[in-house]
């Protein structure tokens, strides 16, 4: 058992009676041994009642209390007011109090409730008759009523928090944070549960419909062993007004995910008590909070939604599109990167042996794009490279952490958005609303079997030498984050020219050439060491360029998100000096592509994965 929780006294409730009604049964008996040893009475139905009165613990049937037997085959068991009259009176106020007493109801202070398996029933193909019996309706009844009266009763639907409740009951109750936080847990418990049920109520009248119709509803269906959910269950709460959406005639707010957030705070509730600490007027106060120094994987709450603002002007729509952009695509790497983001296509993206170098290098792969633009880093901030950024006029900086004295140097500018970050969680659903529905796909994490080095094919050309290796493996995961179709060109792990959003694949092929040799070496003196001064939002690139500037796609290597149909797209990479190339393979040209490689002496690998991004 883990130490005794700290907990606001003047707001706690002392457990002295508890409603249990359980379908897993999964730590029942050790739960009920230990609130008895609390001196806590238990209330229980049916098979819960028995299991715990087989351990040998007292328990009271819940009949006993309402004086009226489980009836229509267990239907009604709890539905009556000695237990919802127990659970819903407000013990603040001296009527329900007084009516209580005039009823003869006892208070219930806790609530133990998850609910029937509707959704494993549904999977294991049971009838409709069967489907509807497991559909629960004085368990999301109990749960709801106690949620609803978070301030006198506690509710649990997850045996996960089991030893919180042993150590609640033993150390005088919850407090008012605690059953608020458990109260959005349950909310969102029996939301996730009712969205099921309707959902299947909503797939079964379709299967009616075409039955009536003479048609079979299993036809064309989805393969069984589809790993996405039969049904999808969203539920989002307003946090934020945004200024506008896109563009300014258009209305725009944020929502955060509850499922996610109820299910972190419950098992991250002793974590900093602070999350509205930041924006906060005194940065030294901002560096001493535990959230802003810990372990970048110590956040509870994963996701830009979730961010902790640090300094700056109100993020924008805008903003939390480039954001996500921006912190998928810096976390797709191990090694210390940086990624530089504007429309939520890379400006330059950079690896390094720090961030600063990082930095460095992602910046001096376009400049004038980085203007005003997003930058996250999956390290913590130092002060070094907050002192690189500070002249380069950019709209959002994220983070994991930042080094004390690093959130100083970034507030001289006064509008920088400074943010604090988890990334999100791997391996979630993307979900895209279309008109009339949505799309839903598993989210792209670059870990396919062909997203490694060890998964590729030499189509054609000499081996190559390590740091060649290297450069194409940090191309490949960094084509991930880049607009189809795109093509980058990559040297010493940095982008260096990047062709992205073209509907055609030798347009990005002669756009990532073009970025990468027109914009070459611009960046001179104070502003190669990352000391660029702000310019102006027009300003043409042409101006910016240095004579004689390097010809930066030779000698570099580059990356296709998908194959490339004809050869004239690798013929413009070879005439621009490339000297490998990775990409997916599988067109019906493919020896088209390996002739042109082969008569040029380049290497090229394919990969039997693609990387298309919308």
């Amino acid at each position: 058992m883990n130490e005794s929780i700290e907990r606001d006294s003047a707001t706690q409730v002392p457990i002295k009676r508890a409603l249990i009604s359980v379908w897993d049964k999964t730590g029942l008996e050790e739960l009920a041994k230990e609130l008895v040893a609390a001196g806590v009475e238990i209330l229980s139905t049916g098979s819960t009642a028995a299991k715990i009165a087989a351990a040998g613990l007292p328990v009271t049937p819940v009949e006993a209390v309402t004086g009226f037997q489980e009836c229509f085959e267990g239907r009604v068991k709890t539905l009556h007011p000695k237990i919802h009259g127990g659970i819903l009176a407000d013990r603040r106020k001296t009527e329900h109090v007084a009516q209580m007493k005039k009823l003869g109801i006892e208070p219930i202070d806790l609530v133990v409730c998850n609910l029937y398996p509707f959704a494993q029933t549904v999977a294991s193909g049971a009838s409709f008759e069967e489907c509807v019996e497991q559909i629960d309706i004085g368990g999301p009844a109990m749960v709801r009523a106690a949620g609803k009266n978070h301030a006198s009763v506690a509710v649990v639907t997850s045996p996960a928090i089991y030893e919180k409740v042993i150590d609640a009951a033993k150390n005088g109750g919850f407090d008012l944070r605690e059953r608020r936080i458990l109260a959005a847990e349950a909310f969102a418990h029996t939301s996730e549960y009712d969205a099921a049920v309707a959902s299947w109520f909503d797939e079964q009248l379709t299967r009616f419909a075409l039955e009536a119709m003479g048609i079979d509803p299993d036809d064309d269906q989805e393969p069984e062993d589809s790993p996405l959910p039969e049904w999808l269950e969203m539920s989002g709460d307003q946090v934020k007004t945004l200024r506008y959406g896109e563009n300014p005639h258009q209305a725009a707010a944020l929502y955060v995910d509850m499922n996610q957030l109820t299910t972190e705070l419950a098992d991250n509730s002793d974590d900093c008590p602070c999350p509205e600490c930041a924006p906060h007027p005194d940065l030294d106060d901002i560096e001493e909070c535990d959230r802003v120094g810990a372990d970048p994987q110590a956040a509870p709450l994963p996701g830009i939604a979730y961010a902790i603002q640090l300094h700056g002007k109100e993020m924008s729509y805008n903003n939390y599109s480039d954001g996500d952009a921006a912190i998928r695509a810096a976390y797709d790497h191990k090694e210390p990167c940086v990624a530089i983001i504007k429309h939520c296509n890379p400006c330059g993206i950079a690896i390094g042996k720090d961030v600063v170098e990082a930095h460095r290098k992602a910046h001096a792969c376009d400049p004038v794009s980085a203007f005003g633009g997003v930058i996250a880093v999956n390290r913590p901030v130092s002060v070094e490279l907050a002192e690189q950024i500070v002249p380069i006029f950019t709209e959002v900086v994220l983070a994991p952490s930042f080094e004390p004295g690093a959130v100083k140097v970034l507030a001289r500018k006064k509008n920088m958005r400074v943010l604090r970050v988890t990334p999100p969680v791997r391996g979630s659903l993307e979900i895209h609303q279309i008109s009339g529905g949505y799309l839903a796909q598993q989210r792209d994490d670059v870990d396919a079997p062909g997203d490694s080095r060890e998964g590729w094919t030499k189509m054609c050309g000499p081996d190559v030498d390590e740091a060649t290796m290297q450069d194409l493996e940090f191309a490949w995961r960094t084509i991930r984050a880049t607009k189809s179709n795109a093509i980058l060109l990559v040297k010493d792990g940095a982008t260096v020219g990047v062709g992205m959003g073209q509907v055609n694949r030798v347009d990005s092929c002669r756009l990532a050439v073009e970025r990468a040799n027109t914009l070459g070496g611009r960046e001179t003196g104070d502003a190669a060491a990352g000391q660029q001064t702000d310019v102006a939002g027009g300003a043409r690139a042409e101006d910016l360029v240095v004579a004689n500037a390097p010809q930066r796609a030779r000698g570099a290597v580059a990356a296709a998100d998908a194959f490339f149909p004809f050869a004239d797209g690798p013929q413009l990479l070879i005439d621009a000096g490339v000297k490998a190339i990775v990409q997916p393979g599988g067109s019906i040209r493919d020896d088209e592509t390996i002739a042109a490689c082969e008569a040029a002496g380049i290497t090229m690998y394919s990969t039997g994965v693609r990387h298309f991004f919308h």
